[in-house]
């Protein structure tokens, strides 16, 4: 899971950002309202640490934009001040926790851990679905508009991979670590190459993109964008 951390005092934003990668997540830092926006219109994010007071503007502005443009994304704030009316701010705009400052690493990331297991719960945790491609990993089905697809279990698990880390280049050395931890047996070049160009003709239709090869370097999910 992916979180982004907005917080302009870069000795907490560096502490945190150190836990959380400590803690299996993939994190992104912003010190501005200016950088988060950035940061959110290149990757998606599962959380958004945000401090209310930023040097260009405010965590509450910028909770209402990223609510509005990729609801599913939790909110935590960070604040100093521990005002009712801010609190209940805060919540109606759809945060989903509110932490004081100063406070406990440790406790902070127990509440991390509780919101994100709780998402994933919701969200059925190994399920991806944009409208158009539907896929549970678990049961190991997937369709297109309604359409059944079969995949072998070295595409489901290299679909995967992919999904998991979205916006994100994936070296084909990565990916093929990946393959050979979960099928456990030997997956060469050819073979990531052909499982690749396989998942491609049966889930890329209508000039629909959903795997991006960055030349020189591997592949990067980008879900189902027009060529």
């Amino acid at each position: 899971m992916r979180i982004l951390v907005v917080e302009d005092d870069h000795l907490l934003n560096s502490t945190l950002c150190y836990n959380l990668s400590a803690g299996g997540y993939k994190v992104d830092s912003a010190k501005t309202k200016a950088e988060a926006e950035q940061c959110c219109e290149e990757q998606t994010y599962e959380l958004a640490v945000l401090d209310i007071n930023l040097p260009d503007g405010n965590g509450f502005a910028l909770c209402q934009e990223l609510k509005e443009k990729h609801p599913d994304t939790a909110v935590i704030f960070l604040t100093a001040n521990d005002m009712e009316s801010d609190m209940l701010k805060g919540y109606e705009l759809g945060a989903d926790d509110y932490v004081t400052k100063p406070f406990h690493i440790s406790v902070f990331r127990k509440k991390v851990s509780a919101l994100l297991a709780r998402i994933q719960k919701q969200t059925g945790g190994d399920t991806y679905d944009d409208g158009n491609l539907s896929v549970h990993f678990s049961e190991m089905t997937a369709a297109f508009s309604g359409e059944p697809i079969n995949f072998t279990s070295m595409e489901y698990r290299l679909l995967n991979t992919l999904i998991q880390n979205p916006q994100t280049v994936l070296t084909r050395q990565i990916l093929l670590e990946k393959l050979w931890d979960c099928e456990r047996n030997f997956v060469d070049e050819h073979a990531l190459t052909v499982a690749i160009s396989r998942i491609r003709n049966k889930i890329e239709r209508d000039g629909s993109q959903y795997i991006k090869t960055v030349y020189g370097m591997g592949y990067m999910w980008i879900g189902g964008r027009m060529k």
